[in-house]
């Protein structure tokens, strides 16, 4: 593990880095005790308020736990997928929201990823995932629901058809892109939406499903991912004609 920082740099996120790196390599194992807090402090040669602040970085990444008492201290964690899928929809959320990706790059990628899913989820869903985007085809029908019941039903859907493909790590990658990006992509198009355009896509893409025809379910994704393009380049030229 690398000990040497470099003091112009934050101590405490080189600390925090270079016990992450441990830890990726298998230097520190899952369960493993990391030394004490004065141990790191002389090991770093730093305070040991700064490696306090270290371990808090870790454990905000989840990868330590602390324990109290005799036996206590910090330990390598062993991640659970709901925990890094978390990570990974926070993490799309703030590079969207805060202008680090924009609409288009993350549009591409979105569906891109999702159209990857379609092949093993026309051969993998089951009627129960079929039954979960009927469900959000008919509620996205309603009348009376709102902006954000939409979304919401939005997200659930695509959410079932990424489910059908049956691989975690597939899942994994798409959560940012379906739970992070979706919604934001919604706020920002939802002014210029066509709800009933967007229910006719979602059918097809279901249609598609139930049939087991992977090339239609990427074709109605292809669809969907044009619309949502025009939808935003509308909005941005209706806020443009605002501003003159």
């Amino acid at each position: 593990m690398k000990t040497t920082l470099d003091s112009d740099r934050d101590l405490s996120a080189q600390i925090a880095s270079a016990i992450r790196d441990a830890i990726v390599s298998g230097q520190l194992i899952v369960d493993e005790r990391l030394p004490s807090e004065a141990e790191l402090a002389d090991t770093f040669a730093v305070s040991r308020p700064t490696v306090r602040e270290a371990l808090k970085r870790l454990a905000a990444q989840s990868l330590i736990r602390t324990q109290r008492g005799a036996s206590g201290g910090a330990f390598v964690n062993r991640l659970s997928y709901d925990e890094t899928v978390g990570q990974q929809i926070t993490t799309a959320t703030l590079l969207l929201s805060m202008n680090e990706v924009d609409f288009e790059t993350a549009c591409e990628a979105r569906f891109a990823l999702e159209k990857a899913c379609a092949p093993a989820s026309a051969r993998r869903r089951s009627a129960d995932h079929l039954a979960a985007m009927r469900a959000e085809i008919h509620r996205q029908s309603q009348p009376g629901l709102s902006d954000e019941g939409f979304c919401a039903s939005d997200v659930a859907f695509h959410r079932a058809l990424v489910e059908g493909a049956g691989n975690p790590v597939l899942g994994w990658h798409l959560a940012g892109a379906i739970e992070g990006m979706q919604p934001l992509m919604n706020m920002i198009t939802f002014s210029a939406r066509d709800r009933a355009r967007i229910v006719g896509l979602h059918d097809a893409i279901a249609n598609a499903l139930e049939a087991r025809d992977a090339q239609g379910v990427q074709t109605g994704l292809d669809a969907l991912e044009h619309e949502t393009l025009r939808l935003a380049g509308q909005v941005r030229a209706a806020r443009a004609a605002r501003r003159r």
